[in-house]
């Protein structure tokens, strides 16, 4: 991919991009969330993304995060819109035994949290984002080769140009090197649904 296509919606203090390879290093108390259960929001990590108005695509980025250590340490894949509507899937830090493996999904400023708990030696992930109109479809990879669905949602505010690409943040008082490589745009690997066929109008 040509990464002169991406724009820092907030620019980190310390990164570096050469060779198709793009490094972060987070600062502390940086994260998105939006007021669901913890009654805070939290909208200041670092994301650099590209437009599209594209409606039918995939991206797909690898993701390394050798150097997480504390809770909540993460680093992955995001379509941030404005601070009240965007996604992000990544893996996060919990402590010596597991992570959790997420995704977070953001329409009108509420934000929910789906995960599922892997083992803490885990220190690399592929994502792949996919797009059809304004439904979206998050799957991760171990190999970059076989991906396992993680969620489908909706994007109320997604229908038209959207931004998307990755993000790492550290929300406590961590810090920590991410590492992004092998991104690259492809046709919809989100195939169209061949079962129940819609309702009529």
């Amino acid at each position: 991919m040509d990464l002169t296509q991406f724009k820092w919606t907030r620019e980190p203090e310390s990164f570096d991009i050469s060779d198709g390879r793009i490094e972060i290093v987070t600062k502390p108390h940086t994260d998105l969330w939006q007021r669901t259960y913890y009654h805070f929001r939290n909208d200041n990590a670092p994301v650099l993304q590209m437009e599209s108005e594209e409606r039918f695509f995939s991206f797909i980025v690898k993701t390394e995060f050798a150097e997480s250590h504390h809770r909540f340490d993460q680093c992955g894949i995001v379509m941030y819109l404005d601070g009240e509507n965007w996604l992000k899937a990544s893996v996060e830090y919990e402590n010596d035994t597991f992570q959790h493996l997420g995704s977070v999904v953001t329409n009108h400023g509420y934000s929910d949290w789906a995960t599922t708990e892997i083992d803490a030696s885990i220190k690399s992930m592929w994502y792949r984002f996919s797009r059809r109109e304004d439904d979206y479809c998050i799957a991760c990879s171990r190999d970059g080769v076989s991906f396992q669905q993680m969620r489908i949602c909706h994007m109320y505010q997604g229908d038209k140009k959207i931004q998307f690409g990755i993000y790492a943040c550290s929300p406590e008082e961590s810090s920590f090197r991410a590492v992004f490589s092998e991104m690259r745009l492809t046709e919809c690997q989100w195939k169209a649904h061949d079962g129940q066929k819609p309702e009529e109008a």
